[in-house]
């Protein structure tokens, strides 16, 4: 991308904040520039936002109905995938999904409570209560 084709949408996404992309000057040299966002980028990212509330919306429900564990739920809140949250914990995305269901949520340690309470922003008290519910 050339340094003077840097889109300047003004990203409702970016929440005034700019992002730092690299672009060509006329001399062929990489150059920092910012953007205000593009609508494409701005599109995409309002659809995969509405996807992950859509996804919390029914892991919530599912929480309610007693057939998935909160973790589900706070996964999606917190705009993430099972992946991302294997990243972010260290622990295998099997593991993860098995913990999804409540029996086995229900009987994890307060150590790995403790890796999804840093992941998620959540207490770990708020973690051990929603075991006895």
């Amino acid at each position: 991308m050339k340094l003077d084709e840097v889109p300047q949408d003004a990203s409702p996404t970016y929440a005034g904040h700019k992002k730092l992309l690299y672009a060509t000057t006329a001399d062929g040299e990489y150059r920092t520039a910012q953007s205000s966002g593009w609508e494409a980028e701005a599109f995409a990212t309002e659809l995969a936002v509405a996807e992950l509330q859509q996804l919390a919306e029914q892991a919530y429900q599912r929480w309610c109905n007693g057939q998935a564990s909160p973790l589900l739920f706070l996964m999606y809140q917190a705009r993430l995938d099972d992946t991302g949250l294997s990243q972010i914990t260290g622990l295998w995305r099997w593991r993860i999904r098995r913990h999804f269901q409540l029996q086995h949520y229900r009987k994890l340690s307060a150590r790995i409570l403790l890796r999804y309470s840093a992941a998620l922003d959540v207490s770990l008290a708020q973690l051990q209560a929603y075991q006895q519910e």
